[in-house]
Parts: structure tokens; C-alpha cells; sequence
């Protein structure tokens, strides 16, 4: 088995991997998605894959449907489970993310339409982060690391033949590791304002009874 294959399993099978800790925390009410984004999420994984498969992508593509089944998975449950609506904001960025497909639909060259894929993917991102920055504990960290993995062995799996298809797997991998670094220091933020609070409640509690 080449290098090329086993990167390209090994992508696919994280891929696969990295909704299940979300999944699991959406129905258990801890985690909470934007619906906006992953609606674009589910679009662009969908677009992704044939555009790849139309492209010639071989090994990548596990990696590509993995995630598109994925994201569709998350977003059917965001219509129940999730938060987000259409305020002016969320129309601008589902503006911008309707243009990026769009441009993907009307050229025929391979880097172009990956970069437009791209422009409407961080649309998505763009429209999550608030959340993310405001309420961490509703987003899960562990499958956004997950899918920086597999996008970093996405982009092992495209070998050295059509180096333009490594584009969306390597911005893939760094667009999730970035959500995932937002979540984790957002987390560790906040808890250390919480403990400086209760630090500083006990301090009152105790000058109050030494001024007694």
C-alpha cells in the first residue's frame, strides 16, 4: 500500500471520526451549532467532493464524501438543536457564501473554483466564530482538531501528480485548527475569570468577617 493510499484511508476514517464527539454533544443538549453555518458547511462538502471527483481526485475524495456526510448529519440536526438566524450579518456572509458557489458553478478551472469554494467555506467559519468567542462550552474543540487531522492528511493524499488539489484540504485543516485553537483558549479564558471571581468573593466574605 502506497503512502498516498494510506493517507487517504487514514483521512477518511478521521473524517468519519470527528462528528461522532459532535454529534454525541448535540444530542446530548451541550453543544449547540449554528444553523447558518452548517447549512453552508453542508453545501460546500457536498460541492467539494464532485468537484474534486470532476477534477480526477482519487484518495482524497474518501476524505471529501466522509466529511460532506458528515456536516449534512450536523446541519439536519442544527434545525432543531441548533441556534442562529438571519440577522444582517448572517445575510452579508450567506450573501458572500451564495457568491462563492455560484463562482464555483460557472468556471470550469479547477483553482478557481476551489477558491471560491474556500471564500464561501469561510463565510461559514466567519458566521460560527461569534459563538464560538461568547459561548465556547457550546461548540465541541475535539472535532475541530479532528478535522484539521484529516485535512492535513488530505492533503498527503493527493500526492504529487495535482498539487492544486491539496488547495482545500490544506485550508481545511487550517480553518478548523483555528476554530478548535478558539474554542480551547476561549475555554481556559473564561474559566480562569471564574476562578478569579470566586478568589475574589472569598476575599470579601473574609475582610467582612475580620472587619466583624
Amino acid at each position: 500500500m502506497s503512502a498516498v493510499v494510506a493517507c487517504g484511508i487514514a483521512a477518511g476514517v478521521v473524517a468519519t471520526v470527528d462528528s461522532i464527539p459532535y454529534v454525541r454533544n448535540v444530542l446530548a443538549g451541550r453543544t449547540q451549532p449554528h444553523r447558518g453555518t452548517w447549512c453552508i458547511w453542508t453545501v460546500l462538502g457536498v460541492t467539494a467532493f464532485f468537484s474534486h471527483a470532476s477534477d480526477g481526485g482519487t484518495w482524497i475524495l474518501v476524505m471529501l464524501g466522509a466529511e460532506a456526510a458528515a456536516v449534512t448529519v450536523v446541519f439536519a440536526l442544527s434545525i432543531t438543536c441548533g441556534v442562529g438566524g438571519l440577522g444582517r450579518a448572517d445575510l452579508v456572509l450567506l450573501g458572500v457564501a451564495l457568491l462563492g458557489v455560484a463562482g464555483w458553478a460557472m468556471t470550469d478551472r479547477a483553482i478557481v473554483a476551489t477558491a471560491c469554494v474556500i471564500l464561501a467555506d469561510l463565510a461559514g467559519a466567519i458566521l460560527m466564530l461569534p459563538k464560538a468567542w461568547r459561548r465556547p462550552e457550546t461548540e465541541t474543540a475535539l472535532s475541530f482538531s479532528l478535522a484539521a487531522l484529516a485535512g492535513g492528511l488530505g492533503v498527503l493524499a493527493v500526492g504529487s501528480a495535482q498539487p492544486e488539489l491539496a488547495i482545500y484540504p490544506g485550508y481545511f485543516a487550517v480553518v478548523n485548527a483555528v476554530i478548535a485553537g478558539v474554542i480551547v483558549s476561549r475555554r481556559r479564558v473564561l474559566a480562569a475569570s471564574s476562578a478569579a471571581d470566586v478568589v475574589q468573593v472569598m476575599d470579601d466574605v473574609v475582610q467582612a468577617v475580620d472587619t466583624e
